[in-house]
């Protein structure tokens, strides 16, 4: 295939997982009884941040806060369309006060943030996708979430829904690659969710289940490279195939609390 594929320039942000640990349970990742290594957390997450930057990427920092593990998570915090930012009201009690420290480095950058009235877990269910906007619900973020969206953004909101818990926020069954294209894994959404995906996406690639387990749709794509889990082979081998350009990075100790690549990274889309 030809090398056709063309990168564009992105803003991330993120934030370092010096609190990281695995208190509670919340996803079936989740397990209180057994140890992270917050040492190599934070290498594996410093190699993210230096991967981005060595592919030309911007990437900004939000200053952790004590007593929030899952602050690490920057996805989940918001969504960004066009400058316009989308807060979050996490499902989980124990995740709420995340919200406080993201919102205010969104205001000191000078953006406005909209509060939002429902439960909505930020880029974990809301994945913007060219024209439109794709939107998970079934396990954390509420129907009511999507219609409130639409409404802030004025861009279609197209609801999927989730049915396995092992995925239970769209950004661990879906990514999107490009502007056109997104990857996939069927078996994670409601019969009906799959033929939506299926008549947006004809040429969608296509996960198996080993891959979307090892995290590999929780990937970050800039159009041509395509930050992903180095557990997901057949997959890299799939988009290796359609141009995209594979970039392993290893955040296993994440996994442990049901988080990856995507999970860590925060788009800021002005």
């Amino acid at each position: 295939m030809p090398d056709s594929r063309v990168a564009s320039l992105r803003r991330y942000l993120v934030c370092e997982p010096r609190h990281f640990a695995v208190r509670y349970a919340i996803n079936p990742w989740m397990r209180p009884d057994r140890p992270v290594d917050v040492l190599l957390a934070q290498r594996q997450w410093q190699t993210l941040v230096d991967t981005y930057r060595d592919h030309g990427h911007t990437v900004e920092n939000v200053k952790p806060e004590p007593g929030l593990p899952d602050m690490v998570f920057a996805a989940n915090a918001a969504v960004v369309v066009e400058g316009r930012v989308f807060g979050s009201l996490f499902h989980a009690p124990e995740r709420r006060p995340e919200s406080v420290p993201y919102e205010a480095w969104f205001k000191a950058e000078g953006y406005e943030v909209h509060h939002p009235e429902s439960v909505c877990e930020g880029e974990g269910d809301l994945v913007p996708a060219g024209r439109w906007i794709l939107a998970g619900t079934g396990f954390r973020t509420t129907r009511e979430a999507h219609r409130e969206v639409q409404e802030y953004f004025g861009v279609p909101v197209i609801g999927l829904t989730l049915v396995d818990p092992y995925f239970y926020h769209l950004d661990t069954a879906l990514f999107v690659l490009d502007e056109e294209n997104i990857a996939y894994y069927p078996e994670a959404f409601s019969p009906g969710s799959r033929e939506v995906l299926a008549r947006l996406y004809p040429d969608a690639v296509l996960a198996t289940r080993e891959d979307a387990m090892a995290f590999g749709l929780n990937s970050v794509s800039d159009g041509r490279h395509v930050f992903i889990s180095p557990g997901a082979t057949a997959l890299a081998a799939q988009l290796a195939d359609r141009g995209y350009v594979p970039v392993p990075v290893d955040l296993s100790e994440f996994q442990k609390a049901g988080g990856g690549i995507k999970c860590c990274t925060q788009e800021i889309r002005s």
